[in-house]
């Protein structure tokens, strides 16, 4: 809002939306080649990476599609898609056009409460809370079950817009003891659940490097 103009490397370096008047993000021109009977996916591609096809054009059996696209919607995993798509036969190359004004949000996602810089992403207002919502449970999957249970949670501009649990591990302490013992059972018990309780309160999650690779594959 102060007219200075800043190059962000790394979305958790993008500063709070009421201090921007306007985002631009990198487009590029690319070409794909591809057999023909590809074309319908490959153009279905494109448009769910915000693309915008330019031209068809055919080369004996093959057709050559060019199209302009955000290049942070193609650094993901979009050449691995476009190769499942057309069975590896597809071809692309592209260079960099333009910088263009578009509707950009930071996505922050919290682990058990606390933020990690690491895992926000930058996307459209449009596909925002959708994109939440898949990388939290994927997540889920990436994250190692804890002896408390972990809140994984999606959040733009500090207003959570998805969420998912880890449930803690269920360790049976009463397992030695025999008989009738209610009460006994009754205090171990009690004594896990407030365990439990300061370890979600306190405790730190350790998150494998393998839930970093979640932001290169939303697909």
């Amino acid at each position: 809002s102060s007219g200075e103009e800043l190059d962000i490397k790394s979305a958790s370096d993008l500063p709070d939306a009421s201090k921007i008047k306007e985002i631009r993000e990198p487009w590029i021109k690319g070409e794909i080649v591809v057999p023909k009977e590809y074309i319908g996916g490959v153009l279905q591609l494109i448009v769910s990476k915000r693309g915008l096809q330019k031209n068809l054009s055919y080369i004996d059996e093959r057709a050559l599609i060019s199209f302009e696209a955000p290049l942070a919607n193609l650094l993901t995993d979009f050449y691995d898609q476009l190769k499942s798509i057309t069975s590896g036969y597809g071809s692309f190359n592209y260079e960099l056009d333009e910088y263009r004004t578009e509707d950009l949000v930071r996505i922050d996602f919290y682990v058990s409460g606390n933020m990690v810089d690491a895992l926000s992403i930058v996307a459209h207002r449009n596909e925002a809370q959708g994109l939440g919502r898949v990388v939290v449970e994927k997540l889920k999957d990436a994250i190692p079950r804890q002896n408390f249970q972990v809140a994984l949670q999606a959040a733009i501009g500090g207003k959570f817009i998805a969420r998912a649990d880890i449930s803690a591990y269920r360790k049976d302490v009463t397992g030695y003891l025999y008989g009738g013992d209610v009460s006994r059972k009754k205090k171990l018990l009690a004594k896990q659940a407030k365990g439990k309780k300061r370890m979600k309160r306190f405790g730190k999650v350790d998150i494998p490097s393998e839930a970093f690779t979640v932001m290169l594959k939303r697909g």
